[in-house]
């Protein structure tokens, strides 16, 4: 009997040991099988390109992710941002729209949200034509509205000192304003990594979320004499409604800037943000961030 007993306890200890061994071959060969199976990291045309996990804040792809570049229009993010951490903000409040206003959209030959002199909008909706048709007279009334000063120029000059201290207050080490909209004198740039971390901010406000998200919007304004007149604006955002969960952000254009793209998305309870500068067209900036989106949701 205890001779017995010991050769079952040596079969044992064999097939234990046998069934370790093909564990850990197993384990191997799936471990192989899953690293063989990582996404290939995408090529873009943008100079620039960075992703990440919102959720984590874990970088999930990076190209040039810290070289300063004109950013365009993806600046107004940070407007929009300025102007949600106002506070005791009321969005119902309304501006009165100036002729300064149309008049620097003419002088500079900016995108514009068509604001009409005399009439009387909500910052809300300021907000509507800041962030969907990148409304450079919306972006000058909210600067003009949301500064201090004296004069207009004094404003402005407040407003976008309150962007270079919000960037600061997020630590951001490669970001300079030096206009409210992205048609600076040279000195407005961010990166990728930054203008995301920019974004990732700012998406924490459901005010700011629920408009970057927004394919289209019509607004009723007050006009000068009283009575009212509806404004049309559409997301300059190809993304939406063409990739699925896409959730913002901002695109932007400019003559140093190229073409940029800050982008949102989220499938699965997966958030990721991120950003492209400097595509070399409208129409790859946006197939750069559908590359990038693929290839991190699959990380």
């Amino acid at each position: 009997m205890k001779t017995g007993l010991k050769g079952i306890n040596r079969v044992s200890v064999a097939a234990t040991v046998t069934l370790t061994a093909g564990a850990v071959l197993a384990g191997s060969a799936f471990a192989s099988t899953a690293q063989a199976a990582a996404p290939p990291t995408p090529t873009i045309a943008a100079k620039g390109g960075f992703v990440m996990n919102s959720g984590t804040a874990k970088t999930l792809y990076g190209k040039a992710a810290d070289t300063r570049r004109s950013t365009g229009s993806t600046t107004k993010i940070m407007t929009a941002k300025v102007v949600l951490a106002q506070k005791n903000l009321n969005l119902d409040s309304k501006v009165t729209v100036q002729k300064a206003y149309s008049d620097y959209i003419v002088k500079n030959t900016a995108s514009s949200a068509r604001l009409i002199v005399g009439d009387k909008v909500t910052v809300r909706q300021l907000l509507y034509g800041l962030m969907l048709p990148s409304g450079c007279d919306a972006a000058y009334a909210l600067a003009d509205k949301f500064g201090s000063g004296s004069t207009r120029a004094a404003r402005v000059k407040s407003f976008i000192g309150k962007m270079n201290a919000s960037a600061k207050s997020l630590g951001l080490k490669n970001t300079h304003f030096d206009s409210f909209d992205g048609i600076g004198s040279g000195s407005n740039y961010s990166t990728p990594r930054d203008l995301t971390k920019i974004a990732g901010s700012a998406m924490k406000n459901s005010t700011f979320r629920a408009i970057v998200k927004t394919k289209s919007t019509k607004q009723k304004v007050t006009t000068k004499s009283g009575g009212y007149r509806y404004m049309s604006w559409s997301n300059t955002n190809p993304l939406l409604g063409s990739y699925s969960g896409a959730i913002g952000v901002k695109t932007g254009s400019g003559p140093s800037a190229k073409y940029c793209l800050v982008f949102a998305a989220t499938r699965n309870g997966k958030t990721l943000i991120g950003t492209v500068l400097t595509s070399t067209s409208a129409t790859t900036r946006t197939a750069d961030a559908k590359k990038l989106l693929d290839y991190a949701f699959k990380k």
